[in-house]
């Protein structure tokens, strides 16, 4: 364990941080991230000094989980530090790097995700020191820590920290969790939040079969596919809206639905500038809700890019600030009960179809991710073991556009693979 370097114990030291609605609506596991930087890379002690440097500012990594005297978790912030392990791997990286995915298991670049996640280190990292002096560093963090929003920043302010040696300014990001979720003074929850954030009701009902039933797949979409795909949409659009338009389209059409089935996909929305008042955006925790764009399959399949598009950019605005004071309430309410909320994930094997989710890394700061020799070179996510599972990310090939990572049934690739980049 490696603990944060500071001249001066930060503020919250010792502080016993209740897990917010929003922290208890993000899913209890731990979430991998591997990055990989080609040789030479900066040395695993600068690396290492870097992280404390960088951790100081985020005191909730380097603290725990833990119960208080009714069983329900917060936030140790106890400086138990980091688990930080460096392992030398006799091979060279460009042996074991194809097309930007590692030959054999992600899963032996970053620690063993514990059993147990009460006193467990939140944040735990895995140097993979390479025998040509390429990187690969396996990171896992704990969600009720922070959104993927809160671990860019911290991502960026570690590789920061380790190019500017002692140069560097510590950051000071907002920390007022309590402030996130602020209940009025007669809370009025008007949604059904316990269906929708908690236990996602019709989950209960997706089929869980073998894991070698899904398959994970990579599609690269270029620069120009992505343009192409815009004009297709008529109208201003993201590209993560014209891009989960697209795939929505592709992957509803290679599973063969009935028309009048209906399909969804769960689609994460940071709501930190949607609240009323508007949380800052530096702030680390977790501040996302998820939107359901929902229609039949005839209208996925028939309507416009431009309509599939416009029923996601619906969805989302939907989830405005009433949306979000009333789910800030429904925890009011549960809290005055002595509820212990939990989110329900769903197992390992769970078949989403005829539903999807999706997440969207595409802010995320791959460019700032330089520990000085340049930025990553390729994002490994973890195997997906959900079907319908899918990740956008900032490609990091050379003509950029944007990769996907998703998950599909066995039984669906092949007629995936030959549409995903048609435009009909």
């Amino acid at each position: 364990m490696v603990k944060p370097v500071c001249s001066v114990p930060h503020p919250l030291d010792g502080e016993k941080v209740p897990l917010t609605v929003f922290d208890r609506a993000a899913a209890d596991a731990f979430i991998p991230t591997v990055l990989v930087y080609p040789g030479p890379a900066p040395s695993n002690e600068a690396v290492k000094e870097g992280l404390l440097r960088a951790i100081a500012a985020y005191p909730h990594l380097a603290g725990q989980l833990a119960l208080d005297d009714h069983g329900r978790r917060f936030l140790h912030v106890n400086n138990e530090g980091v688990l930080l392990i460096e392992a030398a791997v006799p091979v060279d990286l460009a042996d074991v790097l194809v097309d930007g995915r590692m030959a054999g298991d992600a899963e032996d670049l970053y620690p063993t995700i514990p059993e147990e996640n009460i006193g467990a280190a939140l944040l735990q990292i895995q140097l993979n020191r390479y025998r040509c002096g390429g990187l690969v560093v396996g990171i896992c963090s704990h969600h009720h820590a922070a959104d993927g929003h809160s671990m860019s920043m911290f991502f960026t302010a570690w590789a920061t920290a380790v190019r500017e040696g002692k140069d560097f300014t510590t950051p000071t990001p907002f920390l007022g969790r309590a402030r996130t979720s602020v209940p009025r003074s007669t809370p009025a929850p008007v949604f059904d939040h316990r269906s929708r954030e908690f236990t996602c009701g019709d989950r209960d009902s997706y089929a869980v079969v073998p894991m070698d039933r899904i398959k994970n797949l990579t599609v690269h979409f270029t620069a120009e596919f992505v343009a192409d795909l815009k004009a297709h949409v008529g109208a201003r659009c993201s590209t993560f809206q014209c891009l989960l338009a697209h795939v929505w389209k592709k992957i509803t059409a290679a599973r063969e639905l009935k028309p009048e089935e209906f399909t969804k996909v769960r689609v994460a929305v940071n709501c930190r500038g949607r609240a009323n008042p508007p949380v800052p955006m530096d702030f680390f925790g977790n501040m996302v809700l998820w939107a359901f764009p929902r229609l039949q399959v005839r209208d996925v399949l028939n309507s416009s890019y431009g309509g599939v598009v416009g029923a996601i950019r619906d969805a989302v605005a939907r989830i405005d600030d009433e949306y979000v004071q009333s789910f800030v309430d429904f925890g009011g309410v549960a809290d005055a009960n002595g509820e212990e909320l939990v989110a329900t994930a769903a197992a390992a094997g769970t078949m989403f179809c005829p539903d999807a989710e999706v997440d969207s890394w595409l802010g995320f700061r791959f460019h700032q991710l330089d520990f000085g020799t340049g930025a990553p070179s390729a994002f490994i996510p973890p195997d997906l073991p959900i079907e319908g599972l899918m990740i956008f990310v900032p490609s990091r090939k050379a003509n950029g556009g944007v990769d996907l990572f998703m998950a599909v049934a066995e039984e669906h690739v092949a007629a995936f693979e030959e549409i995903i980049y048609s435009l009909d």
